[in-house]
């Protein structure tokens, strides 16, 4: 069995973090599935999926850290060729990757007390964002 649900919500840009968990377990549960993987994807190349732990201090921490690994403030060769100045978005996104899967049994997601699945907008201006959740499994 195949299910396959989207998403979408507006983002701020500039790394804003958005918890996505309590929108793919009720997907989930909808889904009538009980046994399998739970992929979240987002199109797009200025976003990432991953999990944290949804909290203040996480949520300075994590823009924090990518700031002084692939700051905003240099000029990517990207910026050259589009002249939109996010290059530091895509390579932000690359490193975090666009998707997550998630085991699922019983039909709930595996997912540790303190692991919440978020979406990390790197883009430097607010969007709109569509987020696909697919799960495969059995009931």
């Amino acid at each position: 069995m195949i299910e396959t649900s989207s998403i979408q919500f507006e983002t701020n840009g500039d790394g804003d973090v958005i918890d996505l968990t309590s929108r793919v377990v009720e997907i989930v549960k909808n889904s009538g599935i009980t046994r399998g993987v739970v992929t979240v994807f987002i199109p797009g190349s200025t976003a990432g999926i991953t999990t944290i732990e949804h909290e203040p201090g996480l949520l300075r921490d994590l823009p924090e850290f990518f700031e002084k690994i692939i700051p905003r403030g240099p000029t990517y060769h990207h910026d050259a060729t589009w002249g939109d100045g996010n290059g530091f978005s895509h390579i932000r996104a690359a490193l975090v990757g666009p998707s997550l899967s998630i085991p699922l049994s019983s039909g709930r997601m595996i997912l540790g007390t303190w692991q919440q699945i978020v979406l990390l907008d790197f883009d430097n201006r607010p969007r709109s964002r569509e987020v696909v959740i697919q799960i495969v499994g059995e009931d």
